[in-house]
């Protein structure tokens, strides 16, 4: 692409390398930060024209300021007017003159960033606009171009369900605590478990944290769906859901947060589910995975019970066999394998042994707590005056040491093979320092060596330790051990958290499905279509271990890829899910963009938590969110960043 055909995307020249929507060649990405032109012959006016249109068409203006309301309207006429060939000399400059006046006092970010590319273009191509003045032959020509649009904002695109954060923040702000949760649940239907468990890289992206502090985004979230439980007014949904169709059912095995986000957003369409669950519980990990301090139980069944409402049907200790899957494919219509990761993996050092008294893998540990505290299906473990090592660095394993204590251990000790700064990218700083203030230990850059024994039962570790390395042209450091004697580190119960595997043992040989390196079911990551057509993977049994949210937001493309391809038989994409993947690849946040009209300096808003020294007793939930008043206060900081993209095909 020559100099000659783009005006330049500010900051980013090589932003956005031509790409196919649709199957068809890209000739322009227009948004808010410029434009680039890969096709020399595009209608350039047309273009401004219609990306003035979007900003009518999205109506993200919140109608609060007159330049927000009103400039995008008249940016969009005068064009049109160009457009038209009925344009003059002197609309030109008014062009330019409410463009700027758009820019320096629109209250939100659409409204500062919509008119920048229109004014590139403006300036870049000025004699193709000078000449459609007056150019009443412009109005017969005919339209080559197809628009596809969308709205996104750094923190909607950050989120891996992409959540409409700005959208439920505003309805905080407006005191409308449905319209929050419903704009939540267009992308996420477990609001009560994104409120509270949520990893939130969201805030990581929040512009606000380039003028003090990013927005308290994941306590605003639980709002609405706290006043949804507590009104006893019927379930709020995104949009009323279609009728049943009695001719298509989708079979889904695991009723985890993949599982229920595709069961929800299918049932939305009158799309229904059989979900078949192993476990004697609904809900997954975050019900026999994530412990009652963290996610209380009746809290999440009420979004669980939000999808029943849809008609949703579930079946618990129910593990569908190899035989009783292959005779589904045969009585539904697609199937969504949604299973999760749950086999611990060892730590593969000398000593370890599973039958050693002391040894027990993270994930039936878990689920023997959770089983016990949240349902009463098992007893509590007695850790008094016990030494409890876990070896990870994840939310399991935070889950795994802050349950520990609770259970009365006499030392809890964390072994993580990388320093502080990486666990906590790993887990949340709000994770690491209740862990620390419950009196949790962390051996940072440490690694067992060896695991002593005596009598079958465990006694200590051997550990090792290890320097951090810094290599030129490595992507990370690597670490490498400190040649010294390993420290000795007592242990009773030895619990290993460093990561889990899928378990395949229920998939049909003769299907032959593909797996990745790390062994669970291989799609393009995109449509999440297994290698044997109408089966569909979503979740950590697609991905890996990751977090709830991208569960969430698998489940949730699986459920829109299967109800089209219930329909033509076809695996596509939406031109908006095409558009979600290609600006999350070349990323919406930029730092560097300057923040101006806002005032810097007001505090964030910060949740309450239990005490420390009570929190240690039990297992009540810590975090008891914001109060109404502060919630409210913490939604005015929000600056509403959304941005428009648009591409012409």
């Amino acid at each position: 692409m020559s100099q000659a055909h783009f005006s330049s995307w500010r900051g980013h020249q090589e932003f956005l390398a031509p790409h196919l929507i649709e199957g068809r060649a890209v000739r322009a990405f227009i948004g808010w930060a410029g434009v680039m032109i890969y096709d020399p012959t595009l209608d350039v006016i047309a273009l401004a024209k219609e990306y003035a249109r979007q900003y009518q068409c999205f109506a993200e203006t919140c109608g609060r300021c007159a330049p927000g309301k009103f400039g995008g309207k008249i940016l969009f006429d005068l064009l049109e007017k160009i457009d038209q060939g009925r344009g003059e000399e002197s609309d030109l400059e008014r062009l330019v003159e409410v463009g700027k006046l758009m820019m320096t006092t629109s209250k939100c970010e659409v409204g500062k960033t919509t008119p920048l590319p229109i004014l590139d273009l403006l300036e870049a191509y000025r004699p193709l606009f000078v000449e459609a003045l007056g150019n009443r032959s412009r109005k017969e020509r005919s339209k080559k171009e197809r628009y596809i649009a969308k709205i996104t904002a750094p923190c909607i695109d950050a989120c891996p369900a992409h959540v409409d954060i700005p959208a439920y923040i505003e309805g905080v702000r407006d005191h409308l605590l449905g319209d929050s949760l419903a704009a939540t649940r267009k992308s996420m239907p477990l609001a009560q478990v994104c409120g509270r468990v949520c990893p939130h890289p969201c805030e990581s992206a929040c512009r606000r944290g380039d003028l003090d502090e990013p927005i308290s985004i994941m306590e605003l979230k639980r709002l609405g769906a706290d006043y949804e439980k507590e009104r006893h007014g019927g379930f709020i949904h995104p949009y009323p859901p279609k009728p049943r169709r009695k001719d298509k059912r989708v079979a889904i095995i695991g009723a985890g947060p993949a599982g229920l986000s595709s069961a929800y957003y299918l049932a939305l369409e009158g799309i229904m589910s059989d979900v078949f669950e192993a476990l004697p519980v609904l809900g997954g990990e975050v019900s026999v995975g994530v412990p009652e301090y963290r996610m209380p139980i009746d809290r999440y069944y009420h979004d669980i019970e939000a999808i029943k409402s849809l008609g949703v049907s579930f079946w618990t200790n129910h593990f569908v066999s190899a035989k009783e899957l292959d005779e589904m494919r045969q009585k539904y219509d697609a199937i969504i394998l949604a299973t999760g990761a749950r086999i611990s993996k060892k730590l593969g050092v000398k000593g370890e042994e599973e039958s050693l008294g002391g040894y027990a893998p993270a994930i039936p540990w878990l689920d023997q707590i959770n089983l016990a505290t949240k349902f009463n299906l098992a007893a509590l473990p007695d850790l008094r005056g016990k030494s409890v090592v876990c070896v990870g660095g994840g939310f399991t394993s935070m889950d795994v040491v802050r349950c520990a204590v609770r259970l009365g251990a006499k030392r809890v000790v964390m072994l993580y093979r990388r320093d502080e700064a990486t666990l906590i990218q790993n887990t949340s700083k709000e994770e690491y320092h209740e862990a620390l203030e419950e009196g949790v230990e962390f051996l940072f850059q440490c690694a067992v060596q060896e695991i002593k024994s005596c009598g079958g039962e465990i006694k200590a570790l051997l550990v090792e330790e290890y320097e951090v390395v810094y290599e030129e042209g490595a992507r990370k450091p690597s670490l490498r051990r400190i040649e010294r004697e390993p420290l000795f580190l007592e242990c009773d119960l030895l619990i290993p958290a460093v990561s889990q595997e899928v378990d395949r043992s229920f998939i049909p040989k003769e299907w032959n499905l593909e797996s990745t390196s790390w062994g669970s079911f291989k799609t393009n990551g995109k449509d999440f279509s297994t290698t044997l057509r109408g089966v569909f993977a979503a979740g950590d049994c697609e991905k890996g271990p990751l977090t709830i949210v991208n569960a969430v937001g698998q489940g949730k493309r699986a459920a829109s890829v299967v109800s089209r391809f219930l329909e033509d038989g076809e695996i596509t994409l939406t031109p908006e899910e095409e558009m979600e993947d290609w600006l999350k690849k070349e990323g919406v946040y930029d730092r560097s963009m300057p923040v101006v009209g806002w005032l810097a300096g007001l505090v964030r808003q910060e949740s309450h938590k239990e005490e420390p020294l009570k929190r240690r007793e039990d297992f009540r939930e810590v975090n008891q969110g914001l109060s109404m008043q502060e919630a409210f206060a913490e939604s005015e900081r929000c600056m509403r960043c959304y941005y428009i993209s648009m591409v012409a095909l």
